[in-house]
């Protein structure tokens, strides 16, 4: 056999096995990617349209089906097999941040064409651990639900308690997060720890309006986010992730409930 022949050979037989890595390098990535988005509070609007601008810059077609456990991402393209990638869905805290870096991203794929592996380290970096456990969140958190007490008619005793139970129950619900706690006994203990520390503006007279205190001091724990997110899934008849989404913010609710009326009862107010 001749040398030409053998080179054509090779040729044949690498160069599926390389087309199929290709496409097996961007489903990976688009599932990773999804979950991520999805987890962190985008509606499945928004990723579908990433996600299929991610796939549409690397020559893909992509169809996606977003379930409340898992996904699944179907890629092809002009004469291929179409082929199926699936991955589950982890719980996550609801992050902007990582939200709009995850949509900047889609833009930056799409407009520049960056190579899949260029787009994974970028991609790794947004969803790094606790990268975005910041001091300035908490602060703005605290100051807003001192804010809601004073809207309520709190005075300023009642508006420096709720500041400070807020403050401390978001470092405790970060550090519970970083542990990987369940987020429904994240939102107990938190609601029960601020509900405890606003106690005080009753058992120590520091505040002629505590009922507001004790009131505002868990509303920081609201998931008002899921409950947006429902409705919006609903709008765009993804009625499976809208039911989720709206039971899973029920619970959230019902466990931040239980734990503001025991942190009330344990110091009988």
């Amino acid at each position: 056999m001749c040398r030409a022949t053998k080179t054509l050979m090779t040729s044949m037989q690498t160069e599926p096995a390389e087309v199929e890595d290709s496409m097996a390098l961007a489903g990976r990535f688009l599932t990773d990617y999804t979950a991520s988005l999805w987890g962190c509070g985008a509606t499945c609007v928004r990723v579908e349209k990433n996600v299929r601008r991610i796939a549409g810059s690397y020559g893909y077609r992509s169809e996606i089906t977003i379930l409340p456990g898992h996904l699944s991402i179907v890629l092809s393209r002009e004469g291929e097999e179409p082929r199926l990638f699936t991955q589950i869905i982890h719980p996550k805290s609801i992050d902007f941040t990582m939200n709009a870096e995850l949509s900047a991203l889609s833009w930056n794929i799409s407009d520049n064409r960056v190579p899949i592996a260029q787009a994974r380290r970028e991609f790794n970096r947004i969803v790094e651990p606790h990268r975005h456990g910041d001091m300035r969140i908490a602060l703005l958190a605290s100051m807003a639900n001192a804010s809601f007490c004073r809207l309520f008619g709190g005075d300023a005793g009642a508006m420096g308690v709720v500041f400070a139970a807020t403050l401390v129950g978001m470092f405790f619900k970060h550090i519970l997060m970083g542990a990987r706690v369940d987020n429904r006994v994240v939102f107990f203990l938190c609601a029960m720890l601020s509900a405890m520390l606003c106690a005080g503006a009753t058992l120590f007279n520091i505040s002629a309006t505590p009922e507001i205190a004790q009131a505002t001091c868990v509303l920081y724990l609201i998931p008002g986010v899921p409950y947006i997110n429902a409705a919006g899934d609903f709008i765009a008849r993804h009625y499976l992730c809208a039911a989720s989404r709206l039971a899973d913010a029920a619970v959230l609710t019902a466990a931040l409930s239980a734990g503001l009326y025991l942190g009330l009862y344990l110091e009988r107010i």
